[in-house]
């Protein structure tokens, strides 16, 4: 009996106050339905911040949401991304071709592009994350062959014309927008702050709801650099009383929803460092300590972040690794 089609969702636009719009795109993942960008007014056109991931009829499901809110395309003066994974980087290079306009982003955006400008090579050094890590054969040949059958979801790379950091502001009919770094989630991920309408764009830092990834492999310690990251929001004055997420609705308790993702990297590092203190384990055999039994059917996602909570441990002097084929990891 095969499996039912799901239903895919069409690009939806939908105002949230003057001059600024959320725009719905549709995504190809389970779970995942969607994510957003946001278009703000801006003398005779719009910033357009994040476009979505490249795909087939992506960029028309991108022109129906500017549509239903009487924008279009040739409306973008400028193109931002809070990060470079593709569901927010993904269409960068066909809105630069049609409008002209200049693209900003966080220079650090090479963990993103790299599989697209040499796909071999960086399946091969997943392959080799994952035997490193402990992953059955049989597990690693399923995940091949699903691999091969994904697509990029970029349309090209295309270089930033200003790197996004600290200082650089966003010109808008709402007032400037303040770049705050935010690695942690990615080492290219920052965040849009306008301090005197105390609203935030926050890509996929905060979420509307508490979940949790990070990129592995390209930051000594990407879950220390999202929990100083969440300080760093913490530290806004004003503090956002309006957030814009990258896959949720609008929303305002923004200090619950810090408090909410330390809690949860708190409890996922105490279950690895539980995990490692019987015995040496490989990163593969820690997953369903911290995301349950039945979590290793998924563990290419899973994988990643395990080893994160691992490297973590490792950072704060909680854990060491054993060297060997797989690598086990030991509590300190």
């Amino acid at each position: 009996m095969s499996e039912p089609v799901r239903k895919r969702e069409l690009g939806r636009g939908e105002r949230v106050l003057a001059g600024l719009w959320r725009l719905r795109l549709p995504l190809p993942w389970p779970g995942v339905p969607h994510c957003n960008a946001w278009a703000i007014r801006a003398g005779d056109g719009i910033v357009l911040v994040d476009c979505g991931m490249h795909e087939e009829g992506s960029i028309e499901q991108l022109e129906r949401a500017m549509s239903m809110v009487g924008l279009a395309i040739e409306d973008v003066r400028l193109l931002v991304c809070t990060h470079a994974h593709i569901d927010h980087y993904g269409q960068a290079a066909t809105i630069v071709d049609r409008t002209g306009c200049e693209l900003w982003m966080h220079p650090s955006y090479e963990h993103a592009t790299r599989s697209f400008e040499d796909p071999e090579q960086a399946f091969q050094r997943r392959l080799e994350i994952g035997r490193t890590s402990g992953v059955p054969e049989l597990v690693l040949r399923r995940y091949a062959e699903i691999a091969k059958e994904q697509k990029p979801g970029i349309a090209r790379v295309v270089a930033p014309d200003l790197a996004l950091l600290p200082g650089i502001e966003i010109e808008t009919d709402l007032g400037f927008w303040r770049v705050i770094e935010t690695p942690g989630h990615a080492p290219s991920h920052v965040c849009l702050f306008q301090p005197e309408r105390r609203i935030l764009i926050s890509g996929d830092h905060l979420l509307g709801r508490i979940s949790l990834y990070f990129d592995y492999g390209w930051t000594p310690d990407p879950v220390g650099e999202f929990l100083r990251s969440l300080d760093a929001i913490e530290a806004l004055d004003p503090l956002p009383r309006l957030c814009l997420a990258g896959h949720a609705r609008p929303f305002t308790d923004v200090e619950a929803h810090i408090e909410a993702n330390r809690e949860l990297v708190a409890q996922r590092v105490a279950a690895a460092a539980v995990a490692i203190e019987g015995a040496p384990l490989t990163a593969y055999e820690v997953v369903p300590y911290i995301h349950g039994e039945d979590s290793l059917h998924a563990a290419a996602w899973l994988l990643s972040e395990t080893l994160c909570y691992l490297r973590h441990l490792e950072a704060i002097g909680a854990a060491r690794r054993e060297p060997g084929d797989p690598e086990r990891w030991v509590a300190v």
